[in-house]
């Protein structure tokens, strides 16, 4: 079992939004594109997540979702979210049951 974290993840995702050109950093060259790009590839591959799921393997979702989570954790960054703002609403929402906290959210 690994001891790697979502929160050790968004660490990195930070250091490398600051480095130095877009040259060197992948995630630089998202963040200096802006939200909207950001936003395109959560959304690619976030479709590519859910074919994962659908028809392809173990293997293939994996490496999905791993994308998935490094894409969402570009965007928070993009649009100054902390993970913890995050984490604190999930926390929130788990206080009462899944059906109960999405009706709150539909009124």
């Amino acid at each position: 079992m690994t001891g790697f974290t979502l929160g050790d993840l968004a660490r990195i995702v930070a250091q490398r939004a600051d480095a130095s050109t877009a040259e060197t950093s992948y995630t630089r060259s998202l963040v200096e594109a802006g939200p909207a790009r950001c936003a395109k590839k959560l959304g690619e591959e976030g479709v590519e997540a859910a074919l994962a799921t659908a028809s392809g393997t173990k293997v293939e979702l994996v490496a999905e979702a791993a994308d998935v989570l490094y894409h969402l954790l570009v965007a928070l960054r993009v649009r100054e979210v902390d993970l913890a703002e995050v984490m604190a609403e999930l926390e929130r929402r788990t206080l009462q049951s899944g059906h109960a906290e999405k009706a709150s959210r539909e009124r």
